[in-house]
């Protein structure tokens, strides 16, 4: 076994805590609606205890699916019910969306006071047309003002528990609109543990490639820590984006989708170990069994493996399971259905090797156009502007 070089843990610190949050693998497992459920998290994160060095401690920082900080402060149930976590999850980290200073302090006081959370993630990247519409997600920090009295009042709601608060962002609106500068010396002076960039603007959304050079940029610009996102589709993809661009940590996303084990690899090579894990069909098959179980658990039978219908197709990728056996796996309603068709697969067939490091889940195509508030890009400031209707139906980005 090639020996690699170890990677620094990831700090997280709160302006006045004693203590940090410092996980030994500098890996955060980006929240994505309808997927990082507490189900998908604990697998993720018993892969990634299963790689690495043993007794190294905390292998990752696995962040809750978004939560609206209005749901959250209007005790609406569907928000309250998101915040679930298994017995395992000792560290509890929860992402958090909004556009109003004081709602987003009032939520972040309840996460910590209430439910014990440790780690506060707010989301300034979505891409969504319905939330950039509205003034949300990804063109926020274009108002400049409005992302400081945000970022300061929910870091000073989260100092108080000690709780440790990074924020996530884009590179801007268009080539034309970058804001990702800005937002770092911003989340700097309020007091933010970190930053994470995804290398894209809100125009591209997912598409083409992430600009690890921007990212690099910022590295150099702020001196909180900086952790890279965008097209970490394997564990070799994460060591060079850390080693492009002198960032902390990074940011794991569309990537694990389907496999779970990337999180065992990413340990594994950030303690300087050289393996992959290269499942069989027949491994696969047993993960999302267990993840079937997770999910009956979680959720109830039927609505558990309904919502576990969508995870089939990133699984199976590049497998040989034919188009009948796909089907059928994508409408399991029940866990003995769904054991009952993976004993059906070729347990033996090889992991499919060309598809290391192809991309998975979403692409599209670039926008021709962000949508917007009208005037928005007039100016710089927004803080006296109306938008509370920008925190409905949102996702993360």
């Amino acid at each position: 076994m090639q020996t690699l070089p170890a990677y620094a843990p990831l700090v997280l610190a709160a302006p006045s805590a004693p203590e940090a949050v410092t996980t030994a693998t500098p890996v955060v497992l980006a929240p994505m609606a309808g997927v990082t459920n507490a189900a998908y998290r604990q697998l993720c994160r018993e892969q990634a205890e299963a790689g690495g060095e043993p007794g190294a401690g905390r292998k990752g920082l696995f962040v809750c699916e978004m939560i609206t900080s209005r749901g959250l402060v209007e005790r609406d149930r569907k928000s309250l019910d998101m915040l679930a976590f298994d017995p395992g999850e000792t560290l509890h980290s929860v992402q958090l969306y909004g556009v109003d200073p004081a709602t987003m302090a009032k939520a972040t006081e309840i996460l910590c006071n209430e439910f014990g959370v440790a780690h506060v993630d707010l989301n300034f990247g979505c891409p969504v047309p319905k939330v950039t519409r509205k003034g949300g997600g990804g063109v926020l920090p274009w108002k400049r003002d409005r992302l400081q009295a945000i970022l300061t009042a929910t870091v000073a709601a989260a100092d108080r528990y000690g709780v440790p608060v990074t924020m996530k962002t884009r590179k801007g609106i268009d080539a034309n609109h970058l804001t990702y500068l800005d937002a770092g010396r911003i989340a700097q002076e309020a007091g933010c543990a970190a930053i994470a960039l995804h290398g894209r603007t809100v125009a591209q959304s997912y598409a083409g490639e992430a600009d690890w050079d921007a990212i690099a940029e910022l590295v150099e610009a702020v001196d909180i820590p900086v952790l890279g996102n965008g097209d970490i589709w394997e564990a070799d993809t994460a060591l060079r984006m850390v080693e492009h661009t002198g960032c902390a940590g990074v940011v794991v996303g569309r990537g694990c989708l389907g496999r779970p084990w990337l999180f065992r690899d990413v340990a594994d090579a950030f303690a300087g170990r050289d393996r992959r894990a290269l499942p069989t069909l027949g491994e696969v098959a047993a993960t999302v069994l267990r993840h079937g179980r997770l999910m009956a658990g979680l959720m109830g039978e039927r609505r558990g493996l309904t919502d576990l219908r969508k995870h089939m197709a990133w699984y199976f990728k590049g497998y040989p399971v034919g188009g009948d056996a796909r089907r059928g796996l994508a409408m399991v309603s029940s866990v003995a259905e769904l054991e009952d068709r993976l004993a059906r697969l070729d347990a033996h067939a090889p992991f499919p090797v060309r598809e290391l490091g192809s991309p998975r889940g979403r692409q599209g195509s670039p926008r021709e156009k962000v949508v917007m508030p009208e005037g928005w890009l007039d100016d710089r400031s927004g803080l006296s502007l109306d938008l509370s209707d920008a925190e409905s139906d949102v996702s993360g980005g």
